[in-house]
């Protein structure tokens, strides 16, 4: 019977999107069918595979040089989708990562991250066939790395990648969505509203888990997460956090009211 992390592996190492999103949905369906053992002490060797697999496009290049596009012209509308798509490609590799890299985790957290895999496969599928709609593909523009960097940065340590990655990265999701959501709003583009809806309503209960998971870590090492977080975002050179803050999402992801009063201090 095949097996939930070394399966998760193997697609982290699938070049092609599609293939990747239907890998991804069919190993959802097939561990809740009970078709997919898990093994939660093994420890996996990824040597010789190229992680994360991806297409040869989009172009990446540092976060500064990624051209800003006007959202009043049609391209800088394709353009901040296509940025979204790339997020949220990124989103299902660092999902699948979380599943194979880490061993001695509860069940539910294999289960967790495997959900949270196919809800990005599922947003990343939304904006390409968006994009696809509008003459555009996944790759027709260039993207900067920092997610993967940060989930690269954290593969020594669960702990600092609970801590870093949903809770930090993808958190920021949270803040800056519903003002991309209002400016196609403007316009009535009422589709992509829609998929932004979807993404937000989505992403709250991905960051939650990691908070759950980060808040586990520290309870088992009897460490205080305030202080936890200040000394991994430190160890690993997490960026800074910087507002507007979307405290009500935060609130429902799992964030104390303590964690929110120290917002960008």
């Amino acid at each position: 019977m095949p097996e939930l992390r070394q399966t998760a592996l193997e697609l982290l190492a699938v070049i092609d999107p599609a293939r990747k999103v239907a890998g991804v949905q069919e190993l959802f369906a097939d561990y809740h069918q009970q078709k997919i053992e898990l093994n939660t002490t093994e420890v996996f060797n990824a040597q010789g595979l190229e992680l994360p697999g991806r297409p040869v496009k989009p172009q990446l290049i540092p976060p500064l040089e990624v051209p800003k596009r006007s959202m009043a012209t049609p391209e800088g509308r394709v353009s901040l989708l296509h940025s979204l798509a790339h997020i949220e490609f990124n989103a299902m590799n660092l999902a699948l990562d979380a599943i194979w890299r880490f061993p001695e985790m509860p069940a539910q957290y294999y289960a967790d991250w495997l959900k949270v895999t196919k809800e990005e496969a599922y947003h990343f599928s939304l904006i390409e066939g968006h994009l696809q709609s509008l003459g555009f593909a996944y790759g027709d523009f260039p993207a900067h790395n920092s997610l993967w960097e940060m989930v690269e940065r954290t593969s020594d340590a669960i702990i600092a990648r609970m801590a870093l990655v949903p809770r930090t990265m993808e958190a920021r999701g949270l803040d800056a969505v519903p003002a991309i959501r209002d400016r196609f709003k403007q316009i009535k583009d009422i589709q992509v509203v829609e998929i932004l809806e979807i993404i937000l309503r989505d992403e709250v209960g991905h960051v939650l888990i990691g908070n759950q998971w980060f808040n586990f870590l520290c309870a088992k090492e009897n460490i205080s997460p305030i202080q936890a977080y200040r000394e991994l975002a430190r160890a690993y050179r997490a960026p800074t956090m910087r507002g507007p803050f979307n405290l009500e999402a935060r609130k429902r992801a799992g964030f104390t009211q303590e964690e929110l009063s120290l917002l960008g201090t």
